[in-house]
């Protein structure tokens, strides 16, 4: 059995793990007497594994001719082919819903992007808003394990910055020793490392919300919105959380996983030695935070002072929480908004700050984690460069030391992370353009487009001078901006690679 297992597509595979994860929710609302619910989720399940297990019956004999491009293609097939299954149980739940709006849905779900069209209060169930976080965290779970079995063994995903490779090709202790294994093996291999800390780390936080005093659907859907960085939520955000304050203290503590790799096995393949207190991306994110929240808390202390509230110690210290907690929530590109957020704002009158915390998601999270964006990794290495030549010009004939790996850093590392920031940014441009194309204003397309190419969907309520709704925007746009999520989550380097000619001839 587990002979035929590693030989399966991992498409199929895949295609299993989805129809199977359809009894959860059908479960919930049998339990729930919402039975219309648990009838589209239970019929829908059983079909997929029935079309499943025909397909794999069907490729028994299937072997990849390229197995390094068919690890790619199969990355990309999940991200086009799985939401269109995740889908089918939620439009025979919601009948009066479109196919490209629930399309749309899952999509920005397994994408970790966040971003809904259902965002009216009591349009779903409690029984959906849980398959909504069931295929976030699983579409982060599948991240983490893409990133270390696949991306990380060909110099993808940020890991190019420390091994100095060119992207697409094996670097030095990435590779296989005597073959190149097929990615049902690598994928169940890494899923099983993987998967046990993820599903614990989950679990601590899902509990820990409900010791907090917070109801267990509740917990369970912000647990894992959490650590799949997808900020998904039950009917808005972080102010219907019954634990308030020692809840979001608890949420807070478990975004930092989503900063650096660490806290997961198997990171050898990617991670540099030393202290966490020593981890540049960590580092690297106490300092922006840290600035950012001085910057916004004595942004709305100055303005503060023209209404005579800076006595009052208890709005201050309200809106350092917010500030603090909402920018690491947007850097690791969860997308989470404090309770106190709100404060802040009502303290000093002044309105939301959406262009730091566009930024703070452009920036995004550590390698090889659920989070989005350019990855702290890539900024860092751009910011030792520039210290370097800054160097350089006053001491021209000055060497750089720190070791083999900090040079390698600076030079190559450097150069692979301006490669993909200029690629990210014409990205923007292309993306920007055509949805102002399709008749959007300057602003909310370029909102759109930043939110979901960070894969941080919460961007639109925040970003930009009034709330962006997706289900006011047309079909074509939310065609546009779900292509768009699928390439942030990839990455454009990935997708340079499988279309590489010299790919093919591997």
């Amino acid at each position: 059995m587990r002979d035929r297992l590693l030989t399966t597509p991992l498409l199929v595979i895949l295609g299993m793990i989805a129809g199977l994860s359809m009894f959860i929710p059908a479960a919930h609302a049998t339990i729930n007497n919402h039975h219309s619910v648990a009838q589209s989720f239970l019929y829908s399940g059983l079909i997929v594994l029935i079309i499943t297990g025909l397909i794999s019956i069907a490729t028994a004999n299937w072997r990849p001719r390229n197995v390094v491009r068919s690890q790619l293609a199969s990355l990309v097939g999940a991200y086009a082919i799985l939401p269109i299954v995740f889908a089918l149980p939620l439009t025979q739940a919601l009948p009066d819903t479109s196919f490209v709006n629930a399309w749309f849905e899952m999509v920005s779900c397994f994408t970790t992007t966040g971003g809904t069209v259902y965002d009216a209060p009591g349009r779903l169930v409690s029984s959906l808003h849980l398959w909504r976080s069931l295929v976030g965290w699983m579409g982060g779970l599948f991240t983490l394990v893409a990133a270390t079995a696949i991306l990380a063994p060909m110099n993808l995903g940020g890991v190019e910055v420390l091994s100095g490779r060119a992207p697409g090709r094996g670097a030095d202790g990435l590779s296989q020793i005597t073959r190149v294994a097929d990615p049902s093996q690598r994928f169940l291999r890494y899923t099983l490392l993987l998967f046990p800390v993820y599903l614990a780390l989950t679990l601590s936080l899902w509990l820990f919300l409900m010791i907090a005093g917070e109801v267990n659907i509740v917990a369970l859907v912000h647990a894992m919105g959490t650590l799949s960085t997808s900020g998904i939520g039950m009917e808005g955000d972080l102010e219907i959380l019954r634990s308030g304050l020692v809840g979001e203290a608890l949420i807070f503590m478990f975004l930092v996983v989503s900063i650096t790799r660490r806290s997961f096995p198997g990171t050898r393949l990617v991670a540099s030695q030393g202290p966490l207190h020593r981890d540049p991306e960590v580092r690297l994110a106490v300092f922006l935070v840290a600035v950012v929240t001085v910057i916004l808390v004595l942004r709305h202390w100055i303005a503060a002072i023209e209404v005579d509230r800076t006595s009052d110690l208890g709005s201050v210290l309200r809106s350092v929480w917010g500030t603090l907690f909402t920018a690491l929530s947007f850097l690791t590109t969860t997308g989470f908004q404090s309770g106190e957020w709100g404060a802040a704002r009502a303290w000093s009158g002044l309105s939301s700050p959406g262009l730091i915390l566009a930024g703070l998601a452009i920036i995004g999270g550590g390698v090889a984690t659920t989070a989005g964006g350019v990855k702290l990794l890539r900024v860092y290495a751009l910011f030792r460069h520039g210290e370097r030549e800054l160097e350089r010009l006053i001491h021209p004939s000055s060497i750089g030391g720190s070791g083999q790996q900090a040079r390698r850093l600076r030079r190559e590392g450097a150069y692979f992370a301006w490669l993909f920031f200029m690629l990210f940014a014409l990205s923007i441009a292309v993306t920007g353009a055509v949805l102002a194309l399709l008749g959007l204003d300057f602003e909310p397309a370029l909102v759109l487009t930043i939110s979901a190419l960070t894969t941080t969907g919460q961007l639109a309520d925040v970003a930009a001078a009034a709330p962006i709704r997706y289900v006011e925007l047309g079909s074509a746009e939310k065609v546009v901006l779900a292509f768009a999520m699928v390439v942030g989550r990839l990455e454009t380097l990935a997708i340079l690679a499988l279309l590489s000619p010299a790919s093919w001839q591997r």
